[in-house]
């Protein structure tokens, strides 16, 4: 089941991760829908990176905090040709505690991090035609299995995340395989510094290399579509301790 020739709709990228996964579906064949928010001039950058390996790329704005520009981005996507695959990557990450956060940030890091997923993913399985098969990957994190205080409209709305990917992985079955990656120490966040004992946390002692996020993610496009509903770790154990 591979990628060439294959159009895969990644979301939020631009740049740091959203990127290296465009760009790891781009080598593996796939011409790439890139969708982008605000990041303009990275998303251009990054196209131009995909069209110098001989893809094709369809570069999309939209604000999914929108749920209408959200919903109508598939629909956008598919005039160009028919999508096999979604990527959810797009997400605010905010550190925020239960008494920092307002009504406003609450209900932005929902419709980013999980109304917008679940609009995208509707729009896509209805978009596939008759006998037509797609998958669907949604970028978790560590936290939405073992959530803490710390980030907590963030953590939550990926702890929902990681419920609509197995509801959709069951009321979507057999067409379209839905799986989760959940991350952990990928990137330094883009608000700051990571702290300074983050190593201690996590038994690899290390940060991800961003071509092993690329590598799960490629698994769960190419590899056996007997797998669905399934959330896999790429956090170096740290969801273990």
């Amino acid at each position: 089941m591979g990628l060439e020739g294959k159009r895969v709709l990644v979301t939020g990228a631009a740049r740091r991760i959203g990127r290296a996964l465009a760009l790891a579906a781009a080598r593996a064949g796939a011409d790439i829908v890139l969708h982008y928010g605000t990041s303009q001039e990275e998303a251009e950058h990054t196209r131009s990176e995909i069209e110098m390996m001989g893809r094709r790329v369809q570069l999309l704005q939209a604000d999914l905090a929108d749920p209408q520009q959200a919903a109508g981005l598939v629909e956008r996507a598919a005039e160009a040709g028919p999508l096999y695959a979604l990527v959810n990557n797009a997400a605010i990450f905010e550190p925020l505690g239960w008494d920092q956060t307002t009504l406003e940030e609450w209900d932005r890091h929902l419709r980013v991090n999980l109304t917008a997923p679940f609009l995208l993913s509707q729009a896509f399985a209805r978009s596939l035609g008759d006998g037509e098969h797609g998958r669907i990957v949604n970028l978790l994190d560590w936290r939405a299995l073992r959530p803490g205080p710390d980030h907590l409209p963030y953590t939550i709305s990926k702890a929902a995340l990681a419920g609509l990917t197995r509801s959709l992985a069951a009321a979507l079955a057999p067409r379209v395989t839905v799986n989760g990656l959940a991350l952990g120490a990928s990137l330094p966040p883009s608000s700051g510094s990571a702290p300074a004992n983050l190593m201690d946390t996590i038994p690899a002692g290390r940060w991800a290399d961003l071509e092993e996020v690329a590598q799960a993610m490629l698994f769960l496009l190419e590899g056996p579509d007997y797998i669905t509903g399934e959330i896999l770790h790429v956090d170096g154990g740290r969801h273990l301790v």
